[in-house]
């Protein structure tokens, strides 16, 4: 058996996901952790919402990590083994990063706030848009990308899964390219709600602000290999981590690719250590032969550590 661990990012949220692991050693430490950086304001929303405040990118953010982190250290107290690899989704790369011991969770918090408020203030709301393409080749939503372009920006940004990819860019220009995208036989191509056009070139106003952020973050070399979104490699330098968040923000999200980089290093187990099941589930499409389970919530967690105990 040899362990991977993956965690989610923007998306995955829901109140009352802190909740989901109460009981469990460590979530107490983590949330105090969180509540003195962030204040009490912060925790109490995790649990309470409303969920249209959670849903801010300002919120979601640092929740995701901090939800994610929890599950981590959950697992590692009740004796669940090490991952030898972990990779992010997106926002989750700093989760990942947080778990290999490169950015402290206290350090991280601002700074993925921070990474969120740049974020949203490259593209105004309402100019931006995203959107999932389904069942259609890559090539083919990159051609559709192109023709529907016309001066203005909109490119695949989140390689998810075979036949499902995510576009983004300008709001008009994505409405034109799910028009593409259909003519060219994509089973569906709907909007996303999201309120920014995250991974694409227009983000690259953020990545300026936030390469000036993370000079100020001490990030040290991972004790766990972590597999980048930009690249799809391992990164020891810390400069060079730092240089890969900073691309990642207006670069797609290479998912397909880290997973089967996983599956060439001989992973044969895959968990996802937060809220959610997407991540499971992408990792099953992507390769059947990987026994992908989530850690999304007490009974989950304990059932994903019988499983291991018992491979």
């Amino acid at each position: 058996m040899k362990l991977a661990m993956v965690f989610p990012g923007q998306g995955s949220q829901a109140v009352g996901m802190m909740k989901a692991y109460a009981g469990l050693p460590e979530v107490d430490v983590v949330r105090g952790d969180a509540e003195q950086v962030l204040g009490r304001e912060f925790v109490a929303l995790l649990d309470e919402g409303p969920a249209e405040s959670l849903n801010l990118t300002i919120n979601t953010q640092p929740a995701m990590v901090t939800a994610g982190f929890t599950a981590y250290r959950a697992w590692r107290a009740l004796g669940g083994p090490q991952p030898e690899v972990v990779a992010g989704h997106s926002l989750g790369e700093y989760t990942a990063l947080v778990a290999a011991g490169a950015i402290a969770f206290r350090d991280c918090l601002p700074l993925v706030r921070f990474r969120a408020q740049a974020m949203q203030q490259a593209v105004p709301e309402g100019q931006g848009a995203m959107a999932a393409i389904l069942n259609l080749e890559d090539e083919q939503v990159r051609a559709a990308c192109a023709d529907a372009a016309q001066g203005e920006v909109v490119q695949a940004v989140n390689y998810n899964a075979p036949g499902q990819v995510v576009i983004a860019g300008q709001r008009s220009a994505v409405a034109r390219a799910i028009d593409a995208c259909k003519a060219r036989g994509a089973k569906r191509a709907m909007a996303l709600p999201v309120s920014a056009p995250f991974h694409s070139s227009l983000m690259r106003p953020a990545a300026d602000m936030l390469r000036t952020q993370l000079e100020k973050v001490k990030i040290r070399v991972p004790s766990i290999p972590v597999l980048n979104n930009v690249d799809v490699l391992v990164q020891g330098d810390p400069a060079a981590i730092k240089d890969a968040l900073v691309r990642q923000a207006a670069s797609p999200v290479r998912w397909v690719e880290i997973i089967r980089h996983m599956a060439a290093l001989g992973v044969t187990h895959v968990l996802e250590c937060g809220p959610g099941k997407v991540l499971a589930g992408l990792v099953k499409r992507i390769d059947s032969r990987l026994q992908a389970m989530p850690l999304a919530d007490k009974a989950s967690l304990e059932q994903a550590l019988a499983t291991l105990r018992g491979a």
